[in-house]
């Protein structure tokens, strides 16, 4: 598995292009904005984007969604179901963090929904879908077992976690995805944030002092 990361918006988020070294065939991971730079980039690497992935339904993982779909003529997958009310108020997230509304952008229809313990293939690559919620209801996480990578979203950071203040938002729940979902897990896993820079879970597990409570 190769990948290239790809920070767009002045969120900063980075938004992935993952790929199959043998098949080239390749998804993109959470398209929060900057189309023309994400096409350039997969242009940059010859690679054919088969799918687009979502981890949850915040403007700033899925502002270019329906544009690229479009585009490429490939489907919307994930992230749960629960964050379909997200999905469908893209214009009351844009106007409650003071942020332009995508062209074309007023909901976002996967055109499928994804649960736990689902699977994602990549060519020859395959993702486990954890349903992770506390970000978000519905945010899922992919974790490809054999590479000892999860992409993360907003669950987890590099010595911080997601917020929860935001419609959806429930720390508990967070907590709980994070205690029982990926504390779980191996420490030497490496993960990619929606925002900032990899860590591993064994670091996060040792270093995270909002993870503390749970340790």
């Amino acid at each position: 598995m190769r990948y290239r990361i790809v920070p767009v918006t002045h969120f900063n988020q980075n938004c992935l292009i993952i790929w199959c070294e043998i098949t080239h065939e390749a998804a993109l991971v959470d398209p929060g904005g900057e189309s023309n730079k994400l096409r350039a980039e997969v242009d940059k690497l010859n690679v054919k984007i088969g799918k687009i992935l979502l981890t949850h339904g915040h403007i700033d993982h899925v502002g270019s969604a329906v544009e690229l779909k479009k585009y490429y003529s490939v489907p919307i997958i994930g992230p749960h179901k629960s964050d379909q009310i997200l999905l469908d108020s893209l214009i009351i997230q844009c106007n409650m963090l003071g942020v332009d509304i995508p062209d074309d952008t007023t909901a976002v229809i996967p055109d499928f929904w994804l649960k736990d313990g689902d699977t994602v293939q990549v060519g020859h690559e395959f993702f486990n879908v954890l349903h992770c919620p506390g970000h978000s209801p519905g945010h899922v996480v992919y974790w490809n077992k054999i590479q000892k990578f999860i992409i993360m979203g907003d669950v987890l950071f590099k010595e911080n976690i997601g917020r929860t203040d935001l419609p959806g938002g429930n720390i508990i729940s967070l907590m709980n995805s994070i205690k029982n979902k990926l504390f779980s897990l191996d420490d030497d896993i490496v993960f990619l944030p929606g925002h900032g820079a990899q860590s591993t879970i064994g670091h996060e597990r040792v270093n995270n002092t909002f993870c503390s409570i749970i340790r």
